[in-house]
């Protein structure tokens, strides 16, 4: 049995939070773990907002005790979730799971880039709230025999598609960021970063980051297979 010992309480407290947010989107998520030093990286994908979330959370000490030994699981994220002790700031590492096609293909470490343009966190938040009122409003708008899954998916698509500014930042991303709780109201513009590197583009907060890609092809350069 692998317990990961988390750096305080209020870490413990932000994975429980994050495990929960993604497991409201899917009963069924499983989040792939990598650890290594002081620093554990957990990988999800809620599939409403095909995107790609990120939680760095910090270790109590260097994993392993630090031995030359790295930890790269994907795991159900219901067990973990199940093994956090908030007030003992540990979790469990459950049984390993295996992972969808997305924990095969993560975005790459290193060597990101700052893309300018992007808004200040008010008007991120903003401009979210604006796409959720207009779905909202255009599909109760809908005639009965109208408003088919099919129908609702396609107003979706068109609105979380659109771009921030001139980004290339899918509102989706930001929508994503927002619902998992890294968009948080304490955040500054100082706090945000829009980072690119090759097909793949990145918010950045203190809290989490969102991925998604630019294309949808996989090229040698951008992604990393592990």
């Amino acid at each position: 049995m692998t317990v990961l010992h988390l750096a305080d309480e209020g870490e413990a407290a932000d994975l429980a939070a994050f495990l929960s947010r993604l497991l409201h989107y899917d009963r069924g998520a499983a989040v792939r773990l990598q650890a290594a030093g002081t620093a554990l990286a957990v990988f999800g994908r809620p599939p409403s907002f095909e995107v790609l979330a990120i939680r760095a959370v910090r270790l109590a000490k260097p994993y392993e005790n630090g031995l030359d030994v790295t930890l790269d699981v994907t795991v159900s994220a219901g067990e973990l979730l199940e093994s956090v002790d908030e007030s003992a700031a540990t979790a469990v590492v459950p049984e390993a799971v295996t992972g969808p096609p997305w924990a095969g293909v993560l975005p790459p470490r290193g060597g990101w880039r700052p893309e300018p343009g992007l808004p200040e966190p008010d008007a991120l938040r903003a401009l979210v709230g604006a796409a959720v009122g207009e779905f909202r409003s255009r599909t109760e708008e809908l005639a009965d025999e109208l408003r088919t899954r099919v129908e609702l998916d396609r107003i979706g698509r068109e609105i979380w598609s659109r771009t921030v500014g001139d980004t290339g930042l899918p509102v989706r991303a930001v929508h994503a960021a927002q619902s998992l709780g890294f968009l948080r109201p304490s955040a500054s513009a100082g706090d945000l970063a829009l980072l690119s590197l090759g097909g793949w583009l990145r918010l950045r907060t203190p809290y989490g980051s969102i991925a998604v890609r630019r294309t949808g092809r996989l090229g040698m350069l951008d992604v990393s297979v592990r």
